[in-house]
């Protein structure tokens, strides 16, 4: 298969909300990026975070095994500095491999979950 994919995405919405130590890893409340490389190459990724009060963080950089797909939760990025928590937030995904991704929330601060799950707007 020949690579699909774009090379710069956005997601324009983000949130992490203050978390409850009572649910397992799996029920944690999380954004994750679902990125997929198709290519026979590698993929080497750049995310920047934005917020409405202060400078950009980043670059968080990740990488994509040819042919291989990485679920990546913002709850877990640390360097350079973890996302805060309570805080909206956006990011912008720049591959030097033309890569797909989906945006995913699990919202498990209530007894009724929510799961909700786009694909990031991409411009080349």
């Amino acid at each position: 298969m020949s690579s699909i994919g774009k090379t710069r995405w956005a997601i324009a919405e983000g949130y992490l909300p203050p978390q409850n130590g009572e649910r397992g890893r799996r029920m944690v409340s999380h954004e994750t990026a679902c990125l997929l490389n198709t290519g026979r190459y590698d993929a080497h990724v750049r995310i920047t975070v934005y917020f409405s009060d202060r400078e950009p963080a980043g670059p968080y950089l990740i990488t994509v095994p040819a042919q291989r797909t990485v679920h990546l939760r913002f709850n877990d990025l640390r360097d350079p500095e973890p996302i805060p928590l309570d805080t909206d937030y956006a990011s912008v995904i720049e591959s030097d491999r033309p890569i797909v991704v989906q945006h995913s929330r699990l919202d498990s601060r209530h007894a009724e979950l929510s799961l909700v799950t786009t694909l990031a707007y991409a411009d080349r």
